[in-house]
């Protein structure tokens, strides 16, 4: 498949699985993410691949470990209540320096919640989300361009990094239908697994594991999980700069809410107020130095997210205190343009929002 075509959101993001060589996918339904699973339970078996609707979430996460531990590309996708069910199998997977792909497409909570667009999953996915100390990569696609390349980009990283990678999108970027243009050429293979579980013929027997029970045991192992992310860290945040050069107020804003903060920006240069937008693309690592260079000459910075001001805390500690801070979150409901602007100018005269 190549070329462009028309595609939702959700259906892009599966066939970026497909064509990143994915080899299993195992789910259980959820709206708003369901035609994800939908896509994937014609296209995997037509490729001659693994498609396992699982009896839940819990047993989805869990066929991931396994068939990841056994060499091979595996990705579960889930929206908002899902996903935390999953948490437990994905502390075990970052334990055991497995790669894996999970794909939240967030809904609004917390509880059942409703249906709509959300970014109330950014701690959870930023932090762990499971017990223990652990990372997972996240990327945070705006487009439905980005939902096929960030979820194939995501297996990249996984098997680069050992870990799990989160494509974190919402209701909106799911169900909308833009144009995606496919790749004319294959991606890469993904890498040698020699520490794989394939069989022990002709080699010692390999163990995959999270306990750690001997003296000192777990704390190394921590020590080496952390060296991995430090390195990710240095080398994986990435970011959109839009007309942030000479801005006076910088938005801060990901996924659905940047498309609004890019439409922003032009707005309120048209009416004489220069904003410019950060659009971190991994929410983490955190692209904490471009949000600081950008809000260098500004006069203040504007986060915008469909939540109470979770991202606006990693926003706060990039700037470490050097401009003012405001938040526009509307949990579980869109802002409009208008509104950015508004709270933009109401920032610049100090009266608040």
């Amino acid at each position: 498949m190549a070329g462009k075509v028309l595609m939702a959101g959700n259906e892009a993001a599966a066939e970026g699985a497909v064509q990143a060589g994915c080899d299993a996918y195992f789910g259980y339904p959820i709206t708003p993410q369901n035609e994800f699973a939908a896509y994937m339970a014609r296209r995997m078996p037509e490729l001659g691949r693994v498609f396992i609707q699982a009896e839940s979430e819990l047993a989805a996460i869990s066929m991931v470990y396994g068939a990841s531990a056994a060499g091979k590309r595996a990705i579960t996708s889930s929206s908002s209540p899902g996903v935390s069910l999953k948490q437990e199998g994905i502390s075990y997977i970052a334990a055991s320096r497995l790669p894996a792909v999970v794909v939240n497409v967030q809904r609004g909570g917390p509880g059942l919640g409703n249906i709509g667009p959300s970014q109330g999953d950014y701690w959870q996915s930023t932090r762990g989300g499971g017990h223990g100390d652990y990372r997972s990569i996240v990327l945070a696609p705006a487009s439905v361009q980005e939902m096929f390349d960030l979820t194939a980009k995501a297996f990249e990283l996984a098997d680069r990094y050992r870990m799990c990678a989160i494509v974190l999108a919402d209701a909106y970027l799911g169900q909308m239908m833009e144009p995606l243009v496919l790749p004319d050429e294959p991606f890469p293979p993904p890498p040698p697994k020699p520490w794989a579980l394939t069989g022990c013929e002709g080699r010692e027997p390999q163990c995959i594991r999270s306990l750690y029970l001997g003296d000192g045991e777990l704390e190394q192992h921590n020590y080496l999980l952390f060296e991995t992310y430090r390195q990710a860290e240095r080398d994986e945040p990435r970011w959109e700069a839009v007309a942030a050069d000479d801005a006076e107020v910088v938005l801060v804003a990901y996924g659905t809410c940047a498309r609004i903060c890019r439409e922003a920006v032009a707005l309120g240069r048209q009416r004489g107020l220069r904003l410019g937008l950060i659009r971190p693309v991994t929410l983490w690592p955190f692209p904490s130095q471009a949000i600081a260079l950008a809000a260098a000459g500004a006069r203040g910075v504007l986060v915008v997210e469909m939540s109470m001001g979770q991202m606006a805390q990693d926003v706060r500690l990039a700037l470490d205190g050097r401009r003012p801070v405001a938040l526009l979150g509307r949990p579980a409901f869109v802002p409009e343009a208008d509104e950015v602007c508004e709270c933009a100018a109401a920032l610049l005269k100090g009266t608040g929002l």
